[in-house]
């Protein structure tokens, strides 16, 4: 059974006891060691076979790490890079690409080869682009390669970022690993945003999702045309809600055993391009494939459309072994290929308003190949959309959903945009003293998440809605 942070068991045991452990000890390698443990077992819950291998990915690694900073001025140091990569790679496309493969080795050549129906190990791609990173790092100079295999064992299984992200850098935490300072104000902070996340993930984006099903997991020749865009934009903020509410965890849970992550969502929602979405959306992904591919393969300088069209197929099939990714990933890429082109320059002329319903627009539609993993049912639905289906503009179920969900579209909505973290910093700018910014921080802000954690206990206590939606990674 897979342990996931908004669970009652993660909340009420593994992180209580995680936590008083590790800050009954004082020393840091036993801290570090309780860390290692830990995650382990957090991992082995839900994958009691492949945590294996976890453990032998790094271990190996390790060593071509050391061989890679050895030999950066000869051609040893590309082989040991060269090796890294093709066995981190080779692991992530047998276990999640294999049937994938054979499937269209099928259709194409009508051979009858047996699917391996291999189960995925959970998180298998953020780990293996992880270690990539590191030995790629290694090699460039840019960190010291890790001597202790424990270490780098520590650095890839730290259980906050480790089946859900965001992908964390060696070199943005190679200084906590041996000197971190956990302190009572980043301990309170990464409780505040864990508790955040907590109910972005199980408040927002799961009353989402639910609502969603009504018009999404349905008959779509009963379904109209608003219902259409209203499903597809509940399943738009069950999506964001539920990743970047991980990626609040992950950082929240970080600062609380000493770790400083970087942000992984900017607001995506508010952007006026595409350009600009993908700069604030899923950021460790999307810099990943900018500074380990893009850039190599010569960025903007040489073979810019084909660098475009490489890491946008790449972008999609790491979401997932099926078309739909695939389909999803090269769309982006031709709205990016456009947008440089030419479509930057108009949005930037443009009133902000019609930039964002472009923006919603596209978004939306894309959101509508990845959630749809049969193609057919995909063009269908977004036929339906764009009324090409002789669907009915609305229907009553439709009307009744609306007026049911008004309130928690406008929270939705507002949690989409900055605009409460902004309110906060006013109302705190404003503190007249000392003595008013204490109130705010000591009183009212821990009562709001207390609130908020008792609230998102009840939601799931009260239902069993609760996917986890990057279990496919």
């Amino acid at each position: 059974m897979l342990v996931v942070f908004s669970s009652l068991f993660f909340l009420c045991v593994f992180l209580p006891i995680s936590l008083g452990i590790y800050y009954i000890i004082k020393n840091r390698t036993y801290r570090n060691c309780i860390l290692i443990l830990t995650s382990l077992l957090f991992y082995a819950w839900g994958e009691p076979i492949w945590v294996t291998i976890l453990i032998s990915l790094t271990f190996l690694n390790c060593f071509i790490g050391l061989a890679a900073e050895k030999n950066r001025e000869n051609r040893k140091g590309k082989i040991s890079v060269a090796i890294s990569v093709t066995t981190s790679l080779l692991i992530l496309i047998f276990f999640k690409y294999s049937d994938f493969i054979i499937d269209n080795a099928n259709g194409i050549f009508g051979t009858s080869l047996h699917m391996m129906k291999i189960s995925l190990p959970i998180g298998i791609s953020f780990y293996t682009f992880q270690i990539i990173s590191y030995v790629i790092d290694v090699y460039k100079g840019e960190v010291d390669a890790q001597k202790s295999p424990f270490k780098l064992l520590l650095y890839v299984s730290l259980f906050p970022q480790l089946i859900a992200g965001p992908i964390v850098r060696y070199k943005d935490i190679a200084e906590d690993i041996d000197n971190r300072v956990e302190t009572a104000a980043e301990f309170n902070y990464g409780v505040s945003r864990f508790i955040v996340g907590l109910g972005k993930k199980v408040i927002i984006a799961n009353t989402a999702g639910k609502t969603a099903e009504v018009f999404m997991a349905t008959d779509y020749t009963r379904l109209s045309v608003l219902g259409a865009w209203f499903g597809i934009l509940l399943f738009a903020i069950q999506i964001y809600f539920d990743f970047s509410g991980y990626s609040d965890m992950a950082i929240g849970l970080g600062k609380m055993f000493g770790f400083t992550y970087k942000e992984n969502f900017n607001y995506p929602y508010i952007s006026r391009s595409v350009t600009e979405f993908w700069r604030r959306w899923h950021i460790s992904l999307s810099s990943f494939f900018r500074d380990y591919l893009y850039i190599p393969l010569g960025g903007n300088r040489r073979h810019k459309l084909r660098n475009l069209f490489i890491v946008w197929l790449l972008t999609g099939l790491w979401h997932g072994a099926s078309w739909n990714f695939i389909i999803w990933g090269l769309y982006y890429f031709i709205l990016l290929f456009i947008e440089k082109l030419f479509l930057n320059r108009l949005l930037e002329k443009i009133p902000a308003i019609f930039s964002a319903i472009y923006l919603w627009v596209a978004v939306l539609v894309g959101w509508v190949f990845f959630y749809h993993t049969d193609l057919s049912q995909a063009v269908h639905f977004i036929g339906i959309m764009f009324g090409a289906k002789n669907a009915p503009i609305t229907t009553p179920e439709v009307s009744i959903c609306l007026r049911n969900n008004a309130v928690f579209l406008v929270i939705a909505f507002i949690g989409c945009t900055p605009a409460l973290k902004l309110f906060y910093q006013r109302i705190k700018s404003c503190a007249q003293n000392v003595k008013g910014a204490l109130i705010l921080e000591s009183f009212i802000k821990p009562i709001f998440n207390v609130c908020v954690l008792i609230l998102s206990i009840i939601f799931l206590v009260g239902q069993s809605y609760n996917p986890f939606l990057y279990f496919r990674f």
